[in-house]
C-alpha cells in the first residue's frame, strides 16, 4: 500500500529544535558569557577562551540533532501487510446446529426420493410383468380357440360334402377362422412388445430372450383373501410423505437461522499478522510479525423490527409446509382405501369369472353334443365358443387384476420391495 505521508514521531518544531540545538545552545552561551564577564571579570580570558570553541561545539551538536530526528523517521509511504486470521464459532445463537440438522433433513429427503423411485419402478416392472404373463396365457387360448375353429371347418366340410349343411354355414365357419387366426397375430405381435417392454425396465437388451416364471403355469395362483386400509401403517412407510416431513423439519430449522441472525454470536479468534515496516523492534524495512488471541462477541441490539419479520415469514413457510404434510396424509389415505376396494373388486371379479367359465365351459359342451346331433345350428355352436373364448379370456384378466391391485395396494402402503 502506497500512502502519500508517512507516519512521523516527531512534530516540525520537534525536528527543528533538534537540528538546530547546537546553534540554539552557542546563542545562549554567549547571553550568558555576558553575564557572567560582567560579573567576574576575571573570568573574561578563560570565556574567551571557551568561545573560540563554540562554533565546533555547535556545529557538532546541530549533526547529532538532525541524526536523531533523521534515526526516528519511520518511512511508512510504502506499507506491506499480510495476516492469518482463524476463527471458531462457539455460540452463534443456534445456527450452527440448525444447519447440521438441515443437513441430516436433506440426506432423508435424498434416501426417501430414491425409495419413491424404486417403488415406481418395481411397480413398473410388475406391470409388465403380468402383462406378458397375460398374453402369454392369451395366446395359449387363442390357439386352442384357433384349433377348435379349424376342427369345426374341417367338420363343416366333410358335412357340407354329405349334403348335411349348406356351404352358407361353412362360410361362416371359415370366417370366424380367420378373425382367430388375426386375433392370434394380434396377440403374438402384442406378446412380443410386452417382453421388450419388460426387458426395457429390467435392463436387458431389447431382444433378450426373456421368460417369465409364471408364464408356463396352466393356473395362475391367485390370493382371494379380501384386505382392510390400514393407513397408520402407509404414514410410517410412505416416502412420499417422509420427503414432505423432512422439508417440513428444514423449514423449522430455518425459522430458527433467521432467530439466530438476531441473537448474541461469540467466536473465539486467532491471527498471525506480519507488516513491512516491522512495528516489535522499532520501524524497521523488514517483515516482522506477531500473534493474537482473542474473543469476538457480536450483541444485536437494535434493526427496526427486521429480525421480528424475517423470523414470522420463517414460520409462515413452515406452516405451510406443515399443511402440505397434512394434506398428503389425507390424500395417502384415499389412496391406500381405494387401493383396498381394488383388491377387493378383483376378487368378486375373479370369483365371477369362474363361475361364468363353468357354464360357458358346459354351454360349450352342450352345444358341440346338440350340433353332432344335429339339432344345434352352426350359429349357435360358434355362438358358445365365443362365450366360452371370453369367458376364459375374462378369468385370466381377473387373475391378472389380482395380481396388479395387490402390487398397487403394497406400493400405496409403502412396503414393496421389502
Amino acid at each position: 500500500m502506497r500512502t502519500g505521508d508517512e507516519i512521523s514521531l516527531l512534530s516540525r518544531g520537534q525536528k527543528d529544535a533538534l537540528s538546530n540545538m547546537g546553534t540554539a545552545l552557542t546563542g545562549k552561551f554567549g547571553e550568558l558569557a555576558g553575564q557572567i564577564i560582567k560579573d567576574h571579570p576575571e573570568l573574561a580570558p578563560l570565556i574567551g577562551q571557551i568561545g573560540g570553541y563554540l562554533p565546533q561545539v555547535g556545529d557538532a551538536l546541530n549533526g547529532v540533532g538532525q541524526g536523531i530526528a533523521d534515526a526516528l523517521r519511520t518511512d511508512t509511504r510504502n506499507v506491506t501487510t499480510a495476516a492469518v486470521i482463524l476463527t471458531q464459532p462457539l455460540y452463534m445463537g443456534g445456527k450452527i446446529r440448525a444447519y447440521d440438522r438441515i443437513t441430516r433433513h436433506s440426506e432423508e429427503i435424498a434416501g426417501q426420493r430414491l425409495r419413491a423411485v424404486e417403488q415406481e419402478l418395481l411397480l413398473d416392472v410388475d406391470k409388465a410383468y403380468w402383462q406378458v404373463v397375460s398374453l402369454v396365457n392369451k395366446h395359449r387360448l387363442a390357439v386352442g380357440y384357433r384349433d377348435m375353429l379349424r376342427q369345426l371347418s374341417s367338420d363343416m366340410d366333410k358335412m357340407i360334402a354329405e349334403g348335411v349343411v349348406t356351404k352358407a354355414s361353412g362360410l361362416t365357419v371359415s370366417v370366424k377362422l380367420n378373425e382367430a387366426e388375426m386375433t392370434l397375430t394380434k396377440v403374438d405381435n402384442g406378446l412380443s412388445l410386452a417382453r421388450m417392454l419388460l426387458c426395457q425396465l429390467c435392463g436387458l437388451p431389447l431382444d433378450s430372450q426373456l421368460q417369465t416364471a409364471d408364464e408356463e403355469l396352466e393356473n395362475l395362483e391367485v390370493e382371494t383373501r379380501d384386505v382392510t386400509a390400514d393407513p397408520s401403517l402407509a404414514f410410517g412407510n410412505r416416502p412420499e410423505l417422509g420427503q414432505l416431513q423432512a422439508a417440513a423439519g428444514i423449514y423449522d430449522e430455518k425459522v430458527r437461522i433467521e432467530r439466530s441472525a438476531f441473537l448474541p454470536q461469540l467466536a473465539l479468534t486467532g491471527a498471525y499478522t506480519a507488516t513491512n515496516p516491522g512495528l516489535t523492534n522499532g520501524f524497521e524495512n523488514r517483515f516482522r510479525g506477531t500473534w493474537a488471541v482473542g474473543l469476538t462477541l457480536n450483541v444485536p441490539l437494535w434493526h427496526w423490527g427486521e429480525g421480528k419479520y424475517k423470523v414470522r415469514a420463517a414460520q409462515a413457510e413452515a406452516e405451510v409446509a406443515r399443511l402440505q404434510v397434512a394434506e398428503v396424509r389425507e390424500k395417502i389415505e384415499l389412496q391406500v382405501a381405494q387401493s383396498a376396494f381394488g383388491v377387493n373388486e378383483a376378487n368378486k371379479k375373479y370369483a365371477m369369472s369362474l363361475k361364468n367359465r363353468e357354464k360357458a365351459e358346459e354351454n360349450l359342451r352342450t352345444a358341440q353334443v346338440g350340433f353332432k346331433e344335429g339339432v344345434i345350428a352352426t350359429s349357435d355352436l360358434l355362438a358358445a365358443q365365443t362365450a366360452w373364448l371370453q369367458a376364459q379370456s375374462d378369468k385370466i384378466d381377473a387373475q391378472i387384476d389380482i395380481k396388479l391391485a395387490r402390487a398397487l395396494l403394497e406400493k400405496n402402503m409403502g412396503t414393496s420391495g421389502r
